[in-house]
């Protein structure tokens, strides 16, 4: 544990000193703080059946295409590339908390700039006190379903970035396979969904299994105050899944 606090410490200052990193911050907050403006834009036109916090949610897809490869590209193939990582791997530590030290120090900061949109409706209340007390706007419950399902599937989300790194050398095709795999991993189980629901019986195991592993329904559910274990099953363990494959990747080519 001591040396994986270490490893993560070290990760995270390696963050904090990237450029792209930076970059990839404040288009994320400027983007999102662009979706909430419309949204609240539109909610103030005319009525909405569905609350702003469960369309802003609605809406993760859409930064995590380009925040989550930023944040991963060079975890593992920049090390590849600078010919660091055999040595790192040549050290006492396992192997595993290696990588887990890079995917905890991106999880944490794909987190902490989430984290910072919630003052979204904090500023909107100081500035506009009449708005926020419209109840579509601000539903508590919503709010803290969208906050879990964010940080139930960016645990998701930085593995498969992380094992996308460390496919390859390059920081650039590491992002672009990280940006293909999220995007199955987001639209292919909902098109899949799509595809079988008239062929498929509701009682039926596959279309239990279709459904499981459709993100935009877990996102439905949370977004609603519905808090199943399910999906915290599927993530964690997809987690740890996408991380060992990682590392088997590595070990087969060192």
């Amino acid at each position: 544990m001591r040396h994986l606090l270490t490893l993560v410490r070290h990760e995270i200052r390696l963050l904090l000193i990237s450029p792209t990193v930076y970059i990839a911050s404040v288009i994320f907050l400027i983007l999102m703080g662009f979706i909430y403006w419309a949204i609240l834009r539109e909610m103030t036109l005319a009525p909405q059946d569905i609350s702003a916090n469960a369309q802003f949610f609605g809406l993760f897809w859409l930064p995590v295409f380009f925040l989550v490869p930023l944040l991963t590209m060079r975890s593992i193939a920049a090390e590849k590339s600078r010919s660091t990582l055999e040595s790192l791997f040549s050290t006492p530590v396992p192997k595993f908390s290696i990588i887990l030290s890079k995917y905890l120090s991106a999880y944490l900061l794909y987190i902490t700039l989430w984290a910072l949109t919630l003052y979204f409706p904090i500023i909107t209340q100081s500035l506009f006190p009449e708005t926020i007390s419209n109840n579509n706007l601000v539903d508590p419950a919503g709010m803290l379903g969208g906050i879990i399902f964010i940080a139930l599937s960016g645990l998701l989300f930085i593995a498969i970035g992380i094992f996308a790194s460390s496919l390859t050398r390059s920081q650039l095709v590491a992002a672009m396979l990280c940006f293909t795999l999220l995007l199955i991993a987001c639209i292919g189980s909902q098109q899949l969904e799509y595809a079988t629901f008239n062929y498929l019986s509701p009682g039926s195991f596959l279309y239990g299994l279709i459904e499981y592993i459709n993100i935009y329904s877990h996102l439905e559910d949370f977004s609603l105050g519905i808090i199943d274990t399910r999906p915290f099953v599927f993530y964690f363990s997809s987690a740890y899944l996408f991380l060992s494959l990682a590392v088997n990747n590595i070990e087969s080519k060192l």
